[in-house]
């Protein structure tokens, strides 16, 4: 399986995930996976950076935002992210 294979089900499976508990308004997802070559934890799954708008963020802190997120993507394969940088907001932003 070519880096490019891997990187795609990794991204397609996290969009699922986000899609299914938080519904969306807006969703990108960006590897960032070429930025960490070399790095031990680039071997252990992907680096993503993630863009997300969802009305479920209303009223909720960064943290609380956060915290969804993770939960969201908690039961994805263990190997599929090493790393995720989230920008999350409520619709109203």
């Amino acid at each position: 399986m070519t880096a490019e294979t891997l990187s795609s089900g990794r991204i397609a499976r996290l969009r699922a995930a986000l899609e299914a508990a938080l519904a969306p308004e807006s969703l990108e997802i960006r590897d960032d996976g070429d930025r960490h070559i070399g790095h031990p934890g680039a071997r252990e799954g992907g680096h993503f950076h993630v863009t997300i708008v969802a009305r479920a963020f209303d009223g909720r802190s960064t943290l609380e935002r956060h915290r969804l997120v993770y939960a969201a993507v908690s039961a994805l394969p263990r190997g599929d992210i090493h790393a995720l940088s989230i920008s999350a907001r409520g619709t109203s932003e």
